[in-house]
């Protein structure tokens, strides 16, 4: 059964005078050890060790090769997407964190799909700088949930969604500069609860503000992490809508109709949480993601689906691969 990972990232090799682009004092670079680690690096800084698969396509393709996976979705890694710097040097950064990107994946297009990063905080400059990714060989754009406050109900970013629907490039959404951090600073708590409060949040937003509404069908939009807490409160959610005309006032269909709006990826971790999102959102909206190759992701890819004694068969070829085909359809340039 082929397996297509949709949730794999990528720190390239950027120096510390390459992050200068991004930022004087805090952009974002790979320091390199030689012995397979290294160290992601914010200015002078330390933010977290990692291993070769991060920046290393060989490395890459024999970690895919071990834990059977035919094809991966290739991300930057959060800390690159510059969102809080100048909208031209973001332009910038966006180019040459794009370009590493597609040179990682160039020796093996069969198996990695690149995916470019925006400047989204300029609408028109984030349109421009996927235009030309895409271009050049991108399959997809990798955003975060947010830029500052504005979140991906904003009019703007609806804006730029819709463009991205209309023009067929497929969005995957991934948390980041998560909410609540001065109180969860410890434990990861960040990663463990933010995570997933971000990613319902996101969700929530463009349900209830209406957003859904006013975005093309064509949008093939994709949230990771399972979608967060979203499936396990649509409950909660559902009776709200119902119960206040506050909740219900933007969103004129019950909550639990966009479920076909979008698609989530399959990193929940235990069979017994696959079996709810795959009840809430169906089959056909769950693709195989394992957050390679950071600790916190699936280290036994497709463990969770295999393990699902409710999955059919059908059901585990679609989210190991037959959803994903048809989310990254080639886009043409």
């Amino acid at each position: 059964m082929t397996v297509i990972d949709v949730h794999a990232h990528i720190f390239p090799e950027i120096t510390r005078e390459e992050s200068r682009i991004i930022s004087a004092d805090a952009g974002p670079w790979l320091r390199v050890h030689g012995d397979g680690t290294g160290m992601m690096m914010s200015g002078e800084d330390e933010y977290r060790p990692v291993t070769a698969g991060l920046w290393e396509p060989e490395r890459r393709l024999a970690d895919m090769d071990a834990r059977g996976i035919d094809v991966q979705a290739v991300s930057s890694t959060p800390l690159l997407f510059g969102y809080g710097a100048d909208p031209a040097r973001a332009a910038d950064w966006c180019d040459l964190v794009n370009e590493r990107i597609l040179a990682h994946c160039a020796g093996a297009p069969d198996r990695l799909l690149p995916l470019c990063q925006v400047p989204l905080q300029d609408v028109d400059l984030a349109v421009d700088t996927m235009t030309k990714a895409i271009a050049s060989g991108h399959r997809g754009v990798h955003l975060g949930n947010h830029v500052g406050e504005r979140y991906l109900d904003r009019p703007e970013l609806v804006e730029f969604l819709a463009h991205c629907g209309n023009e067929g490039v497929p969005v995957l959404v991934h948390p980041w500069d998560m909410l609540g951090a001065d109180r969860m600073g410890h434990h990861m708590l960040s990663w463990l609860v933010g995570m997933p409060a971000e990613t319902q949040l996101s969700i929530l937003g463009l349900i209830l503000t209406g957003a859904f509404e006013r975005l093309p069908e064509s949008l093939k939009l994709c949230f990771c992490h399972g979608g967060g807490s979203f499936a396990y409160l649509l409950g909660r959610v559902e009776n709200a809508w119902r119960n206040r005309d506050l909740v219900r006032a933007h969103s004129p269909r019950p909550p639990s109709e966009y479920v076909s709006r979008f698609y989530v990826d399959s990193a929940v971790f235990d069979p017994r949480a696959l079996r709810l999102l795959v009840e809430v959102m169906g089959a056909d909206r769950v693709m195989l993601g394992t957050d390679y190759p950071f600790p916190l992701g699936e280290q036994e890819p497709g463990a969770v689906v295999r393990g699902c004694a409710e999955l059919t068969d059908a059901d585990r070829a679609r989210i190991f691969a037959g959803n994903a085909r048809e989310f990254f359809e080639p886009v043409s340039p």
